[in-house]
C-alpha cells in the first residue's frame, strides 16, 4: 500500500477488532458488562422490594383489618431479597473471608426475623445491606475499568513499514524489528527506539507528566504515548505485554489482588469475632427474652466499615499512586514504604543519569577556544555510535549549530577517530590515538571519567573531560528524603570509588560504597537490615536485583530499566525523577494514617452500636436502625478514603 492510501490519522484510532489482544478487551469488556447487570439486577430487585414493603406498610396503616395482605406482601418483599444473602452466607461457609462473616451474620438476622415473624424486618434488612454491598462491589469494578482502559491505550491500527510503501495493520501483528510511522495524533501501539524524525510526545497517560517530551533519533519511547506534532519512524523492540504498557497492567493487576496487611490481620481473627459477636448476641437473649435486642445485635455487629477500611483506602492509593507515575506491585508494599529508615541508591541510571556529557574542555594550543574543539570533535563523532562521541555531538547541538560531518572517516581500532575538515587532517580520541598519529599531547588531566584529545592539522588543540553527571533533580530530592526523616542514606555502586566519592560530595551523601558487585551489594543491604535499619532499595540494572529484593521496599527506577530490576523490585517509578520517591513515600503514609483512622471508625462505631442494641437503647425497631446506623461509618470510611485521591504532587503549588 502507498503513502498516499493511507487513512487519517483519525482513522488510525480505531480498535483493531481482529487482533487477539482486542479480543481480550472484548472478554473484558462483556465481563465489565456482566458484573454491571449482576449489580443493576441487585439494584432492581431491592427497589421492587421496597415498593412492595411500602405497599405493605400503608396498607397496613390505610385498610383497618388488613393485616394479612400486608403480611402477604411483606413476605414476597423478603423473599424477593432473601435468597441472595442466604446463598452469599453459604458461599461463605465453602470460603471463608472477612466479607464472609457480614454475610454470615446478616443471615443469622435475617433467619431470625423470618422465626420470629417479623417480615417487615426480615425484609428491610437485605435491603439495607444490599445498598452497602453494591457501593463496594462498584469501587472494585472501577479499578478494573482503569486497568481495561489502559489495554485499550495500545490496541489501535498502526502503519508498518514495507519497503518504499505502508501497510495497515493491528498492533498485534507487530513484532520486534518491525519499523513502524508514527505522525501526529497517533498513539504508540509499542515499545520502540526512534530511527528518524522529532516529535513531541504525551506520556500524561503512563507517567503522570503534564509537560510533554521531546523524542528524537535514538530516543527510546514506550507504548501509550501520543504523538503530538511531528512523524516519527520507530522501531519495535517490545510488544504486547512485554512492553511498559503491558507490564503496567500486569503490575495493576497484581495489586488488585493484593490484601493489605490490616485486612489480612482482620481475617486471621474474623472466627475470633464471630463467636464473640455470638456470645454477645446469645447474653442479651438470656438476659433480656427480647427477639427485637438480639437481632439488633447480630445487625449490629456486621463489619462493613471494617471489610471496606483497608482496601477502599488501598483501591485510591493505588489511583493515587499511578497517577504520579509510581506503580505499587502489592498494597503492602505501600504501607512498608511508610516505615522505611535510610535509603540505599545505586549510582549509574539512578542518581546519574547513566547517559556521558561533556563535563569540561581544556584547550592547551594558543589561539584555541573552547567552541573549536567542541566543533571539531562533533565533526567526528557523528561518525560514531561510541558515548563519547554521543556526548561530543550533544555538547556541539547545545551550541546551536552542528558542524558539518568530517569527510574521509575511520574509526581506528577503538582509540577514537580521524577524517579531515576543510581539506586539514583532524583526529578525535584517546592519547594512544595521538601517538599512532606521531602527535605528541601534553599530559591528560587528572579527571576521574573518560578523556578525549582533539587535533588539526597535525596540531594538538586541547582535551575535551566527560562525566556521567548527577541527575538536575537528585540534590533536591535527596533534601527532601531528609526532611521526611531518612537521614540515613548510602550510595552503593560498582563503579570506581573516585566517581562515587564525586557524585556523592555533590549530593551530600557520606556513606559510600564502590566496586561492590552484586552479592557484595546484597550483603551490604543485609548488613543495614541486621542493625535494625529497615532500608529502601533504589536502582535500575540488573546488578542491582539482589540488592532490591534484601531491601524492606525496593524500587526500580524509569520503565526503561532492566526487566530483572523490575521484576526484583516492590514499586517501580515509570519516570526516572527522584522527586518521586518523596512523593510515594509521602502517600505512603497519609495512606496508612487513612486506614488507621478507617479501622478506629470502623471497630469503635460497631462495638457502640452493638452495646446499644444489647442495652435495649435501639428499642422494638433495633435491627432495622442498627441497620441504618452500620451503614454511616461504612460511607464514613468510603468518604475517608476518597480523600486520598485529592492528593496531588503534580500540579503547581
Amino acid at each position: 500500500m502507498s503513502a498516499t492510501a493511507l487513512p487519517s490519522a483519525a482513522g488510525l484510532a480505531r480498535p483493531a477488532a481482529a487482533a487477539p489482544s482486542a479480543e481480550r478487551d472484548a472478554g473484558d469488556s462483556l465481563l465489565g458488562r456482566a458484573e454491571r447487570l449482576v449489580l443493576a439486577a441487585r439494584l432492581v430487585v431491592s427497589m421492587l422490594a421496597t415498593g412492595l414493603l411500602a405497599i405493605a406498610l400503608l396498607w397496613r396503616w390505610l385498610v383497618p383489618g388488613g393485616a394479612a395482605v400486608a403480611d402477604i406482601a411483606s413476605g414476597i418483599a423478603a423473599l424477593m431479597v432473601s435468597v441472595p444473602v442466604l446463598v452469599a452466607a453459604w458461599h461463605s461457609l465453602r470460603h471463608p473471608s472477612l466479607h464472609g462473616v457480614t454475610d454470615r451474620l446478616v443471615a443469622l438476622a435475617l433467619v431470625g426475623a423470618w422465626a420470629s415473624g417479623d417480615l417487615a424486618t426480615a425484609a428491610i434488612l437485605p435491603i439495607v445491606m444490599t445498598a452497602a454491598h453494591v457501593l463496594e462491589e462498584r469501587s472494585l469494578i472501577g479499578s478494573r475499568d482503569a486497568i481495561r482502559a489502559l489495554r485499550r491505550l495500545s490496541q489501535t491500527a498502526v502503519r508498518r513499514i514495507v519497503g518504499d510503501g505502508h501497510e495497515i495493520v493491528p498492533t498485534a501483528a507487530l513484532s520486534p524489528g518491525d519499523r513502524i510511522e508514527l505522525r501526529a495524533g497517533d498513539r504508540l501501539p509499542a515499545d520502540g527506539i526512534v530511527l528518524d524524525g522529532e516529535a513531541s510526545l504525551d506520556m500524561a497517560s503512563l507517567t503522570g507528566e503534564s509537560v510533554p517530551v521531546e523524542a528524537g533519533p535514538g530516543s527510546a519511547v514506550c507504548a501509550g504515548a501520543i504523538d503530538l506534532d511531528g512523524r516519527l519512524v520507530v522501531e519495535v523492540t517490545r510488544v504486547g505485554r512485554d512492553s511498559t504498557l503491558g507490564r503496567i497492567i500486569a503490575l495493576m493487576r497484581t495489586a488488585e489482588h493484593a490484601k493489605p496487611p490490616v485486612t489480612r490481620m482482620l481475617e486471621r481473627n474474623a472466627g475470633r469475632y464471630l463467636a464473640f459477636v455470638l456470645t454477645v448476641a446469645a447474653a442479651t437473649w438470656f438476659a433480656t427474652g427480647s427477639e427485637a435486642d438480639t437481632l439488633a445485635v447480630l445487625v449490629a455487629s456486621c463489619p462493613c466499615a471494617l471489610v471496606l477500611a483497608a482496601p477502599a483506602t488501598a483501591i485510591a492509593a493505588i489511583a493515587v499512586a499511578a497517577r504520579h507515575g509510581i506503580l505499587i506491585k502489592g498494597t503492602g508494599f505501600l504501607e512498608h514504604l511508610a516505615d522505611v529508615t535510610s535509603v540505599v541508591f545505586d549510582k549509574t541510571g539512578t542518581l546519574t543519569t547513566g547517559e556521558l556529557s561533556l563535563d569540561r574542555v581544556l584547550p592547551t594550543a594558543p589561539d584555541t577556544d573552547a567552541a573549536l574543539l567542541r566543533h571539531v570533535a562533533a565533526s567526528l563523532g557523528i561518525g560514531s555510535n561510541h558515548p563519547v562521541s554521543r556526548a561530543a555531538v550533544r555538547a556541539a547541538g547545545a551550541d546551536g549549530a552542528m558542524p558539518e560531518r568530517a569527510s574521509h572517516l575511520r574509526e581506528a581500532g577503538g582509540f577514537g577517530m580521524t577524517g579531515e575538515v576543510g581539506g586539514e587532517p583532524v583526529a578525535f580520541g584517546r592519547p594512544e590515538l595521538f601517538e599512532r598519529l606521531g602527535i605528541a599531547p601534553p599530559p591528560a588531566p587528572p579527571h576521574d571519567g573518560p578523556i578525549a584529545g582533539v587535533s588539526r592539522g597535525g596540531r594538538f588543540l586541547g582535551w575535551l573531560l566527560f562525566a556521567d553527571p548527577a541527575r538536575p533533580e537528585a540534590a533536591a530530592a535527596l533534601t527532601a528524603l531528609r526532611r521526611l526523616g531518612l537521614g540515613r542514606q548510602m550510595l552503593l555502586t560498582g563503579d570506581r570509588a573516585p566517581v562515587a566519592l564525586r557524585i556523592a560530595a555533590a549530593l551530600g551523601i557520606d556513606d559510600v560504597v564502590a566496586e561492590a558487585l552484586p552479592e557484595g551489594k546484597m550483603r551490604h543491604v543485609l548488613a543495614e537490615v541486621a542493625r535494625g535499619g529497615r532500608p529502601l532499595v533504589v536502582g535500575d540494572g540488573i546488578n542491582d536485583s539482589l540488592a532490591l529484593k534484601a531491601g524492606a521496599v525496593g524500587i526500580a527506577m524509569g520503565a526503561q530499566g532492566t526487566d530483572v530490576a523490575l521484576a526484583s523490585s516492590d514499586l517501580v517509578l515509570l519516570t526516572s525523577d527522584l522527586g518521586r520517591l518523596g512523593t510515594a513515600i509521602r502517600l505512603s503514609r497519609r495512606c496508612r494514617r487513612t486506614i488507621g483512622v478507617n479501622v478506629a471508625l470502623g471497630l469503635g462505631w460497631t462495638l457502640l452500636l452493638m452495646a446499644l442494641a444489647a442495652l435495649g437503647v435501639l428499642g422494638a425497631e433495633g435491627a432495622v436502625i442498627a441497620a441504618l446506623l452500620h451503614n454511616l461509618s461504612t460511607f464514613a470510611g468510603l468518604a475517608n478514603s476518597g480523600r486520598l485521591l485529592l492528593f496531588d504532587e503534580t500540579k503547581p503549588s
